[in-house]
């Protein structure tokens, strides 16, 4: 069966770690996103609070299958 596939770009945030800021971003995606397929981890940043690391962000793309047409 052919299948086709769309990526979006997602910034997931946590103060505790990056897995968890990406664990993050692909829950809310399923909250409305079907089909949810892979992601790709591109970048990786934080944020800097009285000399210590307060936020992580990751820069995720997630892949989900774009659903076929009915046939007529």
């Amino acid at each position: 069966m052919d299948r086709t596939y769309k990526k979006i770009e997602l910034v997931g945030v946590s103060s505790k770690s990056y897995e968890e800021a990406i664990s993050n971003a692909v829950a809310k995606a399923a909250l409305t996103l079907h089909g949810l397929a892979w992601f790709e981890v591109m970048e990786q940043h934080g944020r800097i609070a009285d000399g210590k690391v307060a936020e992580y962000q990751a820069v995720i793309k997630v892949a989900f299958k774009l659903d076929n047409p009915k046939s007529k």
